[in-house]
């Protein structure tokens, strides 16, 4: 196996953290749930048969839906993909195909306008599993370029970055949607306008980031071509998912993450929606409180990996989600602009800690050859947990009229996350069940 050691390499590889965070803070977070509550959906909602059975949707039950089933089709090939990769050495071609055809649907949602509900959903849930597929590649080249505590430094130095260019792109997209009246462009060809520009974003620093580091060429005798990978994939990934109960501390971590991981990506994908149609804040808090946790987010993910060093990644982790336990429950009874301000501090404070120490615990405790496959696992069960909560919200805000029991419904997955956590060794990838 070859290691990538050399600084271009480690640089080009968080680099494209800059450049795929332009979907998450524009497209996942902030402007697209916004404008799809305000500008796109009715205000009444939209009428919806499944089975024989009509209801009426908002925007809120909506969103949620939508990224429930992008999760589902990340859970069904996710790891099949990340076998094929490994197995071929195709990771980066198969990282530069989903950022390339995910810049392009996301440019399309220019096109969405009043009413174009389920043309602009079916665009995000594509766009949307490029962007997560493309993340199972791009964890997966981790293993490759750091070791030991050097892997929690270098994915929190990835998170750091992609908080930075996600944030310089949402800071450029808010000052040119605040003054767009100014420069003669209408405020919802602006928004339209910043949507393309994120596509646009994501595309290009890509493009950098993958002149800048390399895969090692495939070893003699390793599968050419897909064909005999997907099918020696198909197999292997069910052996996989099969046996890796077997390692017993991988299997509670993956169980744990499954779990809290649940809470943390509803949080990022429902804050700006639950603002918008809950509390009824303006487009300027919602999006100047997202552009501010991305900015505290760099600073964050950079403690929180420093901390990691001192009291190690696991329980720091436990520590973080202590944080998402009160960060919940205030988020349930406030009803306040300043009391968005204040959770936006402390999401930023913990969200890029979360997912940085998360995904470098979990990379030191796999098989470096098969790093690819084992993402594709650790991204069944992310993308597992992120069908129920989405969903969850939706039906629960659906049922009751009320998205405050959605978010008071998101304490539990954290604290039964911790709870597991306590039983997952540090060093637990090489405790295996025998038998």
């Amino acid at each position: 196996m070859t290691t990538y050691t050399d600084k271009k390499s480690r640089f080009g590889w968080c680099l494209y953290d800059w450049a795929n965070s332009a979907f998450a803070t524009t497209i996942l977070a902030a402007i697209l749930p916004v404008y799809f509550a305000e500008g796109i959906v009715p205000v009444s909602g939209v009428d919806f048969t499944f089975l024989g059975l009509k209801t009426r949707l908002c925007a809120t039950s909506l969103w949620g839906y939508a990224g429930g089933l992008t999760s589902m089709l990340i859970l069904i090939s996710a790891p099949l993909v990340g076998e094929i990769a490994d197995r071929g050495n195709k990771r980066k071609i198969f990282l530069m195909v989903c950022c390339y055809l995910g810049s392009i649907l996301t440019c399309l949602l220019f096109f969405s306008m009043t009413g174009d509900v389920f043309y602009s959903l079916i665009l995000f849930c594509l766009a949307q599993y490029c962007f997560v597929a493309g993340n199972v590649f791009y964890d997966s080249f981790l293993p490759f370029l750091a070791n030991g505590p050097e892997m929690d430094r270098l994915s929190g130095q990835g998170y750091a970055l992609g908080y930075l260019g996600g944030g310089a792109l949402l800071a450029l997209s808010f000052l040119f949607i605040q003054f767009s009246n100014a420069i003669g462009i209408e405020k919802v060809m602006a928004v339209r306008i910043t949507l393309a520009a994120a596509g646009i974003w994501w595309a290009m620093f890509g493009t950098v980031s993958f002149l800048m580091f390399s895969e090692q060429k495939a070893a003699s005798g390793s599968p050419k071509g897909i064909g005999r990978p997907a099918f020696a994939g198909l197999r292997q990934t069910w052996k996989g998912l099969c046996s890796i109960s077997g390692h017993r501390d991988t299997m509670i971590f993956l169980i744990a993450y499954m779990i809290y991981n649940d809470g943390v990506q509803t949080v990022i994908r429902m804050a700006s929606i639950y603002g918008k149609e809950e509390l009824g804040l303006s487009t300027g808090t919602l999006l100047g409180t997202l552009l501010m946790v991305q900015f505290i987010g760099i600073g964050g993910a950079l403690f929180m990996s420093w901390i990691s060093g001192i009291f190690g990644a696991r329980r720091t982790i436990m520590g973080v989600l202590v944080v998402w336990i009160g960060v919940t429950l205030y988020a349930c009874v406030m009803s306040t602009s300043l009391g968005f301000w204040m959770l936006g501090v402390a999401v930023g404070l913990i969200l890029g800690g979360t997912q940085a120490l998360s995904r470098s615990f979990y990379g030191g405790i796999i098989p470096k050859g098969q790093s690819a496959q084992f993402f594709g696992y650790f991204s069944v069960f992310e993308k597992l947990s992120a069908i129920w909560g989405p969903i969850l919200f939706a039906i629960i805000r659906q049922a009751t009229g009320t998205s405050r029991l959605s978010i008071l419904s998101l304490s539990l997955f954290f604290l039964i996350g911790l709870i597991l956590l306590f039983f997952v060794r540090d060093k637990g990838a090489t405790q295996i069940i025998p038998g």
